[in-house]
């Protein structure tokens, strides 16, 4: 059954092996087939139909990716415009510091402002975990992935969870869920990804929280200081002592 904190959008990494694993993961769950509306599509179609397209996509990036890494990035960009819902992602990292309890507590200027970090966030964050997950994608190739199973949450329609292993040229075996919304265009979207257990979501609006305690609360600081490597190595204790 899925929770209320299951549905927040991110998509970490903490560890040097992670990298490659999530991005390559995180690729798996947004691309659709050639052709085929998202909206056409249930939460575990999504998963299982995007996994062709984006090994395609990574065994084909070595043969330009040096000369044209921008056509690479560009195209990755693209795909998760298309599907993730990055201004409800960076809200949900955000945490109370973007909450509708804040907005309401804020006079006419407060609100223009946070509406104006929240935008700066948004691409910020965008930024990031493209550039991010596309470099781990590429030295993460040659993944076998199967479809465990879709589960719809028993008290809201609207909420799927996606269970998927992924098999890594090593040998090792991954169990990823994927936390699926559904908009009221009808489409479904990425809120989160658990791996092994861990959400991702939690832990990177713990390190957002932590920026902006080290801050001061100067959320302007913490957004210009956010960068591709926000997620240090600290996590790895944690990772490790999880599993």
């Amino acid at each position: 059954m899925l929770s209320t904190e299951e549905t927040i959008v991110t998509m970490p990494i903490y560890v040097t092996g992670a990298r490659q694993l999530f991005g390559c993961l995180l690729m798996f769950a947004v691309l659709v087939p050639p052709g085929v509306s998202a909206d056409d599509l249930g939460p575990g179609e999504i998963i299982k139909n995007s996994t062709d397209r984006i090994m395609a996509l990574v065994e084909g990036a070595p043969a330009y990716f040096d000369e044209t890494p921008e056509r690479y990035f560009r195209g990755i960009g693209a795909e998760l415009d298309a599907v993730v819902d990055f201004r409800g992602f960076a809200r949900g990292v955000m945490g109370e510091y973007a909450s509708g309890a804040r907005h309401r507590s804020l006079d006419a200027a407060g609100q223009q402002q946070l509406k104006n970090q929240l935008n700066r966030f948004v691409e910020v964050l965008r930024q990031s975990l493209i550039n991010t997950y596309s470099r781990g994608l590429l030295a993460f190739g040659g993944s076998r992935t199967e479809l465990a199973s879709t589960d719809f949450s028993s008290d809201n329609a609207r909420l799927a969870s996606v269970s998927q292993r992924v098999y890594s040229p090593e040998g090792n075996i991954y169990t990823i869920r994927y936390v699926m919304g559904q908009y009221k265009d009808g489409s479904w979207k990425l809120r989160n990804m658990i791996i092994e257990g861990i959400s991702l979501g939690e832990i990177y609006r713990r390190q957002f929280e932590a920026a902006a305690q080290s801050a001061s609360g100067d959320i302007d600081t913490v957004i210009a200081d956010w960068g591709d490597d926000q997620v240090e190595l600290q996590q790895e204790d944690e990772v490790d002592g999880s599993q």
